[in-house]
């Protein structure tokens, strides 16, 4: 056997796929958000791709709180949260989380995917015969956690609350049961008919789980998620969400009722035998969460420069996936195309749209995903949107003339 083809046969496999990926090594400026150093093309970029959602990495309250700790109290945690990582800064960004969600208490991990993947693989062992039902678009971190319980579960039409009930329903009304979808989901902005599946839920006597990684500190009153704007977060059992994107950290969380959290703690692996989040990290995340939720000015201007985005490029007749929420995905439709478009971008006009092909969407819905901040102004808005046309038409023209 030789193992080392079967490395290369596999990635000569993804670049005739044209979805093979490479990374842009770059240094984002503190305090200039959105640029950044591109150094291989030694020059700058503004970047318009990335989770950064209201520039919090870069916040001077957030920066200092995390300079501060870590003068205090070191960069590392010292180990998992059962031997010595249990550190005051983790547990106060718990009590917070959970005021955010108006939960009784919060767990932290060390990212939404972790979060995901510990919280729903430990469902099982809690509820044996416990029946899963998730949304066929959920995130890879969501069908691994439930992939690695091996327990029932039943896949249903994405929003499809029609589908959900339909299965739903042919399960014996005694068995425990969970629904899990996304709050929105990000490589198409689609929101979830959130009260609705509360209703089945509640119909059929089901656990709730949602993910709120892409909209947590952008929707609802305090910040909270799409769940607190719809007026439906006091009927979800469990509110999950990441702090690495909207507050600009780093971990994932999860938050609920104090019986349900505390039986995560002391059930899953993710959890118990990783090391706990660094107290800095900790610290700025809540002085990051403390801030967002009184910061509806940012979110206002989040989502005024997303609407503008989207109308001019349906005014140059660029095809996007209509949606209410703040994601912007530019439909290319081809994996090849897509990274044409992104790579003509950088090299000819400095904007960074990372493609996003397979396995991230289903082939043949290739796209660019662009997410605008507070810190883009409306004429960054129009070059780009202009670029955009420029770089399309060029490969249009480029296919026709082969």
């Amino acid at each position: 056997m030789d193992y080392y083809k079967n490395f290369q046969t596999r990635l000569d496999q993804i670049k005739s796929e044209g979805r093979y990926r490479e990374f842009l090594n770059i240094s984002r400026y503190s305090e200039k958000m959105p640029f950044a150093r591109d150094h291989k093309r030694n020059k700058d970029i503004i970047l318009w791709c990335i989770n950064d959602y209201l520039g919090m990495s870069q916040n001077k309250e957030v920066v200092k709180a995390f300079t501060t700790a870590a003068q205090n109290y070191g960069v590392g945690s010292g180990g998992t949260r059962n031997i010595g990582g249990n550190n005051y800064e983790v547990v106060n960004l718990e009590k917070e989380l959970a005021q955010l969600h108006n939960k009784e208490a919060g767990l932290v991990f060390t990212s939404g995917y972790v979060s995901n993947d510990a919280t729903l693989s430990t469902l099982v062992k809690i509820f044996p015969d416990i029946v899963f039902f998730s949304d066929e678009s959920n995130h890879a971190s969501i069908i691994e956690g439930i992939r690695h319980n091996k327990a029932e579960k039943h896949i249903f039409k994405h929003n499809d609350v029609g589908h959900l009930e339909e299965l739903i329903s042919k399960i014996d009304p005694e068995r425990p049961k969970i629904i899990v979808f996304e709050a929105a989901y990000s490589m198409d902005g689609q929101p979830a008919p959130i009260k609705e599946i509360c209703d089945i839920a509640e119909k059929y006597n089901a656990l709730t789980y949602i993910d709120e990684v892409h909209t947590v500190g952008l929707y609802g009153k305090n910040g909270a998620g799409m769940s607190e704007k719809l007026g439906q977060a006091h009927r979800i059992d469990i509110i999950q969400g990441t702090l690495a994107k909207a507050f600009g950290t780093f971990g994932g969380y999860i938050t609920g009722r104090r019986e349900l959290i505390d039986a995560v703690r002391s059930n899953a692996s993710g959890f118990i035998f990783t090391t706990s989040l660094p107290p800095a990290v900790a610290a700025a995340a809540r002085a990051s969460i403390k801030f967002v939720r009184q910061y509806d000015e940012g979110r206002k201007e989040l989502h005024r420069k997303a609407m503008l985005t989207k109308q001019l490029l349906v005014g140059h007749r660029i095809n996007i996936i209509p949606n209410d929420t703040h994601i912007v995905p530019v439909l290319i439709n081809d994996p090849v195309r897509a990274q044409q478009a992104s790579k003509m971008l950088l090299d000819q006009f400095s904007m960074y749209i990372q493609h996003i092909n397979y396995p991230t969407v289903p082939k043949g819905t290739e796209r660019l995903r662009i997410t605008p901040t507070p810190l883009h102004s409306d004429e960054m808005i129009h070059e780009l949107v202009s670029a955009i046309k420029v770089v399309l038409t060029k490969i249009k023209t480029q296919e026709e003339a082969a």
